[in-house]
């Protein structure tokens, strides 16, 4: 709701026309008498501009004899003017009239200040001296906003010019302009510089509690039932953990991977017998920290798999630290045990070392020998993982409303956004309203194990959900809600938070401005090598981020300026072209339209199955960037003996090498008293009379300085050249 002009007017005792002119100066844009303004600003006009209940009412003016005497000349037809009836001051009442002065309101006198304004009645101007003095704005003593707030929000709710807070905060250091957000530290700042005080509404969080009692509920404790373990393989790549998973479910999932890797978060129902296993299969690349840290966090049990010909490697060192962090139980799968160089003893030791001592050796991790080509110990794997979650109880609610967790989620050409999740509590159904960060959607479909189709998915079944509106990151915990509508407007409600907290840290200066940039860049300190990723799922654009972004130094920045899923587009290639940057696309092309645009704009689009190609590319064009380091080459130190002056050609200095040799193109270093006085160059190098290149360690020449004269006898003569040596990011 708002309030009309001339409704506004009214209250204030003012025209409308005196009302949308004060208006103006403050930066509101109004066009007429029938415009609205915000409440807020109404109320912040009627504080400030309603005339006080103190004020008198102003006498009628007296006409004077003369004027009555005219008046009784006049014609009886002739219209009467009305008298005014606003505020007087003097002899006649005059129009109410605000036009800030200082500095926060308008930044000087009111339009008409200093200006005669003609009577309404015959006799030209008023007496100057009666005029009303305008209204000095003064800033709110206190104003209550919430966080983040857009500047021109700010404005509206100090009821300044958004000019002069824009001014405020480049005086203190913060140039803003008047559509970014603001944090709680700039508007704090704003407004003890001009003296307000400001007090942080607390965000709604109802939609927030919603969610939070969703989680919350447990159900009829009756309905709980023993559910399945989900049970995550973690360790180094080419450990065999897909090959192992392999194995177990008889199916050849390897070799559909590119490089012979897992590049994919995967999971995978399994029934052996009566033993039910949910098994999560992560990448061992260290790239894929994000992905495996992911894995560890919604498994009740961690398989580690660590090869016998090879022991323990770094990721997994890091996979342990993963479960520990997550809090849940390990056991070893010492896979590999067919081969010749195999050695299983040697393989525990290793991982006592790393803190995990053998059941065997009177520790408390189970370690079992196994082999994903002979399938040699999978049953006694099984039966180890069944006999964990006894012990650990594992309990769910098959009754109550389904949460989840989403792993991986991508967007396709046929079916739209393939979101897979695991159901850690609840049955998820065919039709229900989902909601997943900040995408939300109805259940067309609900997949397990890639391709069959169910109507319902119950606890720790991994299932792929087609039906949400978006892609989702991946870790977004999923609910179920009652309808459509509700999860809608929670979904639109996180997005647009996101939007503004993303704008706030850029107008906070969290992010390096583009001044900033322009200024390093030009300086030589630092050069920008922006990207553009495109990938196929969520889960490889974290990985390829954290990995592309963490070859950043000091000198060349990796900046990722946007991520998507999906094929490479046409605005792809227009905002790389717009930002010089390059498009990464992995595991998806470009269409077209898109690849058209890039030829005419010059955009280079690099397509990638293998993370490690990715990776090892970026680093290459980035070491190509890197100055290359500059090494000095020593060649021979010369004494002066004796100086010669030369009419034409100045002060020759008559030496004798000590060491080395002197290169007629060498750079020099004159050094006096064991102190370096001058850096340059060879003018001329002479041996006897004859100019030489070179004059080796014993001998006697003659040098001439390029452009230097003080030399003196006993002063040395260093030569010397630089070499320049390729950097790697390594150093």
């Amino acid at each position: 709701m708002g309030v009309r002009i001339f409704t506004l007017a009214k209250e204030l005792d003012m025209t409308s026309k005196e009302l949308i002119s004060f208006l103006k100066t403050q930066g509101h844009k109004v066009s007429s008498h029938m415009s609205s303004i915000d409440d807020p600003v109404a109320k912040i006009l009627r504080d400030r501009l309603r005339p006080k209940a103190s004020e008198a009412p102003a006498e009628k003016p007296k006409a004077s004899p003369a004027a009555a005497k005219g008046g009784e000349s006049k014609a009886a037809g002739t219209a009467t003017r009305k008298a005014p009836t606003t505020a007087a001051a003097g002899k006649k009442k005059k129009v109410r009239r605000f036009f800030p002065t200082n500095e926060y309101s308008s930044g000087g006198p009111g339009r008409f200040a200093g200006k005669g304004r003609r009577s309404n009645r015959k006799g030209g101007r008023g007496d100057p001296a009666e005029r009303r003095k305008p209204v000095e704005f003064k800033a709110p003593e206190k104003i209550e906003v919430s966080v983040p707030l857009a500047l021109k929000d700010l404005s509206s709710a100090l009821g300044m010019k958004a000019q002069v807070l824009i001014k405020t905060l480049f005086k203190l250091g913060k140039p803003v302009t008047i559509n970014d957000f603001l944090d709680e530290e700039l508007i704090l700042e704003v407004c003890m510089e001009i003296g307000t005080e400001v007090e942080f509404k607390k965000k709604e969080e109802n939609e927030e509690e919603l969610l939070k009692t969703i989680e919350g509920e447990t159900g009829n404790e009756e309905d709980s039932i023993p559910k399945a373990p989900v049970v995550t393989f973690l360790g180094h790549v080419d450990h065999g953990k897909t090959s192992l998973l392999d194995k177990i479910r008889e199916t050849q999932v390897t070799a559909k991977e590119h490089g012979g890797i897992t590049q994919h978060l995967g999971a995978y129902r399994v029934d052996h017998g009566d033993v039910k296993v949910t098994f999560i299969d992560t990448p061992g690349h260290k790239a894929f920290t994000e992905m495996r840290a992911r894995g560890a966090n919604v498994t009740d049990v961690a398989v580690l798999v660590v090869a016998a010909d090879d022991g323990p490697m770094p990721q997994t060192e890091e996979a342990i630290n993963h479960a520990r962090a997550a809090e849940v139980p390990i056991i070893v799968a010492i896979n590999k045990i067919d081969l010749a160089s195999a050695n299983s003893q040697r393989c525990k030791e290793q991982l006592s070392g790393l803190g995990l001592n053998p059941v065997d050796w009177g520790g408390e991790t189970e370690m079992v020998e196994v082999s994903a080509q002979t399938g040699e110990g999978l049953d006694n794997l099984l039966e180890t993982l069944s006999l964990e979650s006894e012990i650990l109880e594992l309990k769910a609610n098959p009754q109550r409303s389904a949460l989840g967790i989403v792993l991986e989620a991508e967007a396709t050409t046929n079916r739209g956004v393939l979101t897979t999740a695991l159901i850690k509590d609840g049955t998820l159904k065919h039709g229900d309203c989902v909601l997943a960060g900040a995408c939300y959607g109805r259940v067309r479909d609900l997949i397990v194990n890639g391709s069959e189709q169910v109507e319902e998915a119950g606890p720790s079944v991994p299932v792929t959900i087609v039906g949400l509106n978006a892609v989702p990151d991946a870790g977004e915990k999923l609910y179920v809600l009652e309808n459509e509508k509700q999860a809608r407007q929670i979904a639109e409600t996180r997005a647009r938070d996101r939007r503004e907290m993303e704008q706030a840290e850029k107008s906070s200066g969290k992010k390096r401005s583009l001044i900033d940039l322009v200024e390093k860049v030009g300086s030589g300190d630092v050069v920008d090598l922006n990207l553009i990723i495109k990938a196929d799922v969520r889960g490889s654009i974290e990985a390829l981020r954290s990995s592309l972004v963490g070859l950043s130094t000091d000198e060349v920045q990796v900046e990722i300026i946007h991520t998507a899923v999906g094929a490479v587009s046409q605005e792809d290639v227009q905002l790389a072209s717009a930002s010089d940057a390059v498009i990464i696309g992995f595991h998806v092309v470009a269409d077209d339209r898109a690849r058209t645009i890039a030829e005419e704009t010059g955009v280079e689009i690099r397509s990638y199955k293998v993370i490690y190609e990715v990776v090892d590319d970026i680093r290459a064009a980035m070491e190509a960037r890197l100055a290359p380091e500059e090494i000095e080459v020593f060649h021979g130190r010369a004494t002066i003996r004796q100086v010669f002056k030369a009419s034409k050609l100045g002060n020759i200095a008559g030496c004798i090498v000590n060491t080395g040799k002197i290169l007629r193109n060498d750079k020099i270093r004159l050094i006096r008293n064991d102190v370096p006085i001058h850096e340059g160059s060879i003018a001329n190098l002479k041996r006897l009379k004859d100019d030489t290149r070179e004059v080796k360690e014993g001998f006697e020449c003659g040098i001439k300085l390029k452009g230097y004269e003080d030399i003196k006898e006993e002063d040395v003569i260093e030569a010397y050249t630089i070499t320049k040596k390729a950097r790697t990011l390594d150093g």
